[in-house]
């Protein structure tokens, strides 16, 4: 009859092994933050580039048409063209105005703030659940 062995306790081999799995994950979840964070990014950018092509090309056919409405103005009213200028060009500063505000608003935090935050070792922030 042999006695019963209790289990023995881990050795250095065990713990280095153990210590290394932890590291690998730890790795692997950096990484996939990092790539979450980068895919969030490159949404934004898109949706930043697109905003800033239509505010160029509202820019650009809205001065177009002021300059054709300036001229039928003046044909027709007789008023001056600087006044119709100035009221056109308003129009536009308000329009880009309210694109840009659309803008500022889309990008509320900066690029890879997760990764970051992680990194640092900050907790998340509370985020209202809708």
């Amino acid at each position: 009859m042999t006695p019963e062995r209790a289990p023995r306790p881990a050795g250095l081999g065990d713990l280095l092994g153990r210590l290394l799995g932890e590291a690998r994950q730890l790795v692997a979840d950096y990484s996939l933050l990092a790539v979450l964070d980068g895919r969030r990014a490159a949404v934004q950018l898109a949706w930043l580039l697109s905003a800033g092509l239509m505010v160029s090309v509202l820019l650009v056919t809205a001065w177009l048409a002021l300059v054709v409405a300036v001229m039928v103005w003046l044909f027709e009213e007789r008023l001056s063209w600087p006044l119709a200028l100035a009221i056109g060009a308003l129009l536009n500063i308000a329009g880009a105005g309210a694109l840009f505000w659309w803008i500022r608003n889309l990008v509320v935090e900066k690029p890879f703030t997760a990764l970051l935050r992680q990194l640092k070792g900050e907790d998340a922030p509370d985020v209202p659940r809708s």
